[in-house]
């Protein structure tokens, strides 16, 4: 889902606490992508600012958008069951697949996605 949210072939997505997050230009406006999520963005440009599970303490702000991105690396890579087929992951950074641990929010039976069409 992250192609279609950023229009880009993935999301470089950094993790903060909810509590410790602060926004330094105003509030983002939301867009419900599931029924247990919601994607901000920017309301005067449209850029993409971060993904959030509604019962989860954490949320994932787009690296890009950070006004330190180099404090962020990579950490892992994510959702690697959607990545393009020409796409090359060679960094050696752990690979982890969307719903591959029971806890995981896309496996409750309450999960309705609202931007893929697919699932």
């Amino acid at each position: 889902m992250c192609k279609r949210a950023t229009g880009g072939v993935f999301a470089a997505l950094s993790g903060v606490r909810k509590d410790q997050l602060t926004w330094t230009r105003g509030q983002p406006s939301y867009f419900r992508s599931s029924s247990l999520s919601k994607r901000g963005f920017c309301p005067d440009c449209g850029t993409p600012l971060s993904f959030d599970y509604d019962h989860k303490d954490t949320i994932e702000v787009t690296t890009g958008s950070l006004d330190a991105p180099e404090a962020a690396p990579v950490q892992s890579h994510f959702g690697v069951e959607s990545k393009l087929s020409w796409l090359k992951l060679s960094d050696g950074l752990p690979e982890k697949r969307t719903g591959a641990s029971a806890d995981s929010p896309v496996n409750r039976p309450d999960f309705q996605p609202r931007q893929d069409p697919n699932r």
